[in-house]
């Protein structure tokens, strides 16, 4: 059987993500869901979807989609998976999952009451390069993991009406961009013991950059920075007792990683690869995948929002 998808909103991640999905053979795009009804239009014909809908609740509503995928602003997100929870449909929601623990755990609460399968859209989790240094890590290879080092970052023109400057729209460096240097210290490392914030805040209110240093049990240790007003290089390192992995940028969606004189590259199928974890979770009756476990989730979630907190 085909998935038959929704897609809620129309920007540039929707439309990637879309075409990810509409050139799956098991998959495709069944509607667009937007607040402008032109611009769900314009890219529901793009992605050969039947339907255009000028609402999100309307497009969780349509009997001919199965699942949900929710790309717009994190702000806005749990409105979103409301809607298509209360009508059984699965939901692929952006990270970060919500603003707020508060919404993140309302949402998670949802769909385990309603049996209804949830995941958020961890794309870095189903790179094949990251899944490759995961194995290599559950493998001994890399020995004891003792640092994590990671950035994201670039200058992004302060505009206080930006989604990325706008409080309103859930703006910050920390939840758009610094999750990603947080998820591969939590994939490697855990769950630290103690963390440590420093950075500025825009003048909207917003977090505007931030350094992080993690501490776990034995030493282990993070080193994490994300930041909206300068270019980071974007790459990571993964230190173990044994051997260090380099893994080039955009770390998030790797092509290629060394381990000392040895060279590895692949495809950054991160998109597709998530796509492909919903269908299966819901052939298999799952609710919740053991990629991306909703824990998980909510673990970083969590520690967002405490760096975040520790700024303001």
């Amino acid at each position: 059987m085909e998935l038959a998808w929704g897609i809620a909103a129309t920007g540039g991640i929707a439309r990637t993500v879309g075409e990810v999905i509409a050139a799956e053979p098991t998959m495709r795009v069944a509607a667009v869901g937007s607040r402008d009804q032109a611009r769900a239009a314009d890219l529901a014909a793009h992605l050969g979807a039947e339907h255009a809908h000028g609402s999100y609740k309307a497009l969780c509503e349509d009997p001919s989609v199965d699942a949900v995928y929710i790309a717009t602003p994190h702000a806005q997100h749990l409105e979103v998976a409301e809607h298509a929870i209360a009508n059984g449909k699965a939901v692929l929601c952006e990270k970060s999952l919500t603003a707020s623990v508060a919404e993140a755990e309302r949402m998670v609460q949802l769909a385990r009451e309603n049996k209804v399968f949830l995941m958020e859209a961890m794309w870095t989790r189903f790179n094949s390069q990251i899944q490759h240094i995961t194995k290599l890590a559950q493998d001994g290879r890399l020995g004891d993991i003792r640092l994590v080092q990671a950035s994201f970052g670039f200058a992004q023109p302060y505009d206080p009406e930006h989604r990325l400057w706008n409080p309103a729209t859930g703006g910050g460096a920390l939840f758009d961009l610094g999750i990603y240097p947080f998820a591969l210290a939590q994939l490697f490392l855990g769950q630290p013991e103690k963390v440590h914030v420093a950075g500025s805040l825009a003048p909207s209110g917003v977090d505007a950059e931030a350094g992080v240093l993690m501490e776990f049990q034995g030493g282990a240790r993070a080193l994490l920075d994300t930041s909206l007003v300068s270019p980071h290089a974007n790459s990571a390192t993964i230190v173990g007792t044994l051997a260090r992995v380099d893994i080039d940028a955009p770390f998030w969606a790797p092509t290629r990683f060394t381990i000392g004189d040895e060279e590895f590259t692949g495809p950054s199928d991160g998109y597709a690869n998530e796509v492909r974890e919903v269908r299966d979770a819901l052939r298999e009756g799952r609710t919740e995948s053991a990629v991306m476990p909703l824990d998980d989730t909510l673990t970083m979630m969590r520690l967002l929002e405490d760096a975040r907190n520790r700024l303001l």
